[in-house]
């Protein structure tokens, strides 16, 4: 497979070499499982049926996920074995199969469900770093987007994610994520069946980005989910980044929230200041895979 599916373009045959991502052919995962805390619409009281696939084709420098996503801890499994997890994590009471940085292996994920179509939503759980191409490719099996708008910023995307052209690719494909669903529905139970949520970690110094965030959402998608995230903690080496060497603080996430308040989004989730924790990383021990 010659490999143009995210926007670095690295063109190459990845069952024979590795490029950005550092991913191969196959699905490489490091796990699977019921997972709690994800949105209130996507976890619900069973847990969100996730997939963490490794590798990433950003560079983010406070990644909670290095382990995976830099070190690309992983197990490489058979197209065939996708499917059964895809159809043991609907046996386990799930409420959706939830695709974490699914961006890489579009390819595959796509030849699993033609294998088996799970009977509960599809979330595509993305970075937002997605070419218009892979969107369209991924809206053929996937019935709810969840997308990260990182940053409106390019300096900021490329001083912490090494993307200096995210904001412009993150919007494109947004906005085609948007095209694909058109509408979000949810069941009796407030679950999501289908829509769009598009989600913002708040950085230390970082609240003119998360209004920027706001403001596109609110002229360009106002019905869309808004997920406004203080989870934010300092992960990795940065020694070089000492100005998000910290969590965020009360006043920086208040600013935010009276800005999203004024908007007319019709449907923001926020967090409680002190989930800005550890333990919610979940172990990447190869479990379900």
């Amino acid at each position: 497979m010659i490999c143009r599916q995210c926007p670095r373009g690295c063109n190459i045959d990845r069952a024979v070499n590795l490029g950005y991502c550092q991913s191969p052919e196959l699905p490489k995962i490091a796990r699977a499982g019921l997972h709690f805390w994800e949105e209130p619409c996507i976890s619900g009281q069973n847990g969100s049926g996730t997939v963490f696939f490794s590798g990433c084709s950003l560079g983010c420098v406070f990644c909670q996920n290095e382990e995976i996503s830099h070190k690309n801890h992983g197990k490489i499994v058979s197209i065939e074995r996708l499917s059964e997890i895809f159809r043991e994590l609907e046996q386990k009471g799930a409420h959706n199969i939830n695709l974490v940085n699914p961006t890489h292996y579009v390819h595959a994920i796509s030849k699993a469900v033609r294998l088996y179509r799970p009977n509960i939503p599809i979330v595509y759980n993305s970075g937002g770093y997605d070419t218009v191409e892979t969107i369209d490719k991924a809206s053929e099996f996937v019935d709810i987007f969840l997308m990260d708008m990182k940053y409106r910023s390019a300096d900021r995307a490329l001083k912490y994610s090494k993307a200096q052209d995210y904001p412009t690719v993150s919007e494109k494909a947004i906005l085609r994520c948007a095209k694909a669903v058109k509408e979000n529905i949810f069941d009796d139970n407030g679950m999501m069946q289908k829509g769009l949520i598009i989600r913002h970690l708040i950085l230390p110094q970082g609240t003119r980005d998360a209004i920027e965030v706001i403001d596109w959402v609110d002229k360009n998608v106002p019905w869309a989910v808004l997920s406004l995230m203080s989870q934010y903690t300092p992960h990795g080496d940065l020694t070089d980044f000492k100005e998000i060497n910290r969590k965020i603080t009360q006043r920086e996430y208040d600013k935010v929230l009276d800005r999203a308040a004024d908007s007319g989004i019709e449907n923001i989730f926020t967090q409680e200041l002190n989930s800005s924790s550890s333990k919610f990383i979940p172990p990447f021990d190869l479990s379900g895979v």
